[in-house]
């Protein structure tokens, strides 16, 4: 399984506007879904930073969470340029976030699997600030398919 099979281009913002950890949450869950579901996902994502913060530093999110609300694995990707604070473990701006939700029930636990796939394409994309260098959704797919080839 490689994380760029789950890539798609309608859910990679590379300009997030938001500037607080709850709005970065909605518009991340915005672009998997719409109306009263992505609010009840926001609060879902919340409840779950409360047990600590998914920042896990050098400039990387991973915000995730699982709900009844969905049928299959969702992945949604955004930049935030001027960095956000989302309580990240290194205390620093978090600018890049990979959402990742799923339903309880994951076969084959593609869940947990795309949680560690996400890990070490983030370190990579930290090493010489390369999540800055993609522009468009099409770019930052292809930088990671190179990086999960470089790291098989």
């Amino acid at each position: 399984m490689n994380l760029t099979s789950l890539l798609r281009v309608e859910r990679i913002n590379l300009d997030l506007k938001s500037r607080k950890k709850q709005d970065v949450l909605r518009e991340l869950v915005l672009m998997i879904r719409d109306g009263e579901t992505s609010e009840m996902l926001v609060q879902t994502l919340m409840k779950r930073e409360e047990l600590g913060s998914t920042g896990i530093g050098k400039g990387i999110a991973i915000p995730h969470g699982r709900s009844l609300l969905l049928d299959k694995l969702e992945i949604a990707i955004g930049r935030s340029t001027a960095g956000v604070d989302f309580d990240a473990i290194d205390h620093k701006p978090v600018y890049l976030f990979f959402l990742v939700m799923a339903p309880p029930q994951d076969p084959g636990n593609q869940y947990l699997i795309t949680l560690g796939r996400i890990a070490v394409v983030a370190q990579e994309l930290t090493k010489k600030k390369q999540m800055f260098v993609p522009q468009t959704p099409e770019e930052l797919i292809k930088l990671v398919r190179s990086i999960e080839e470089k790291v098989k």
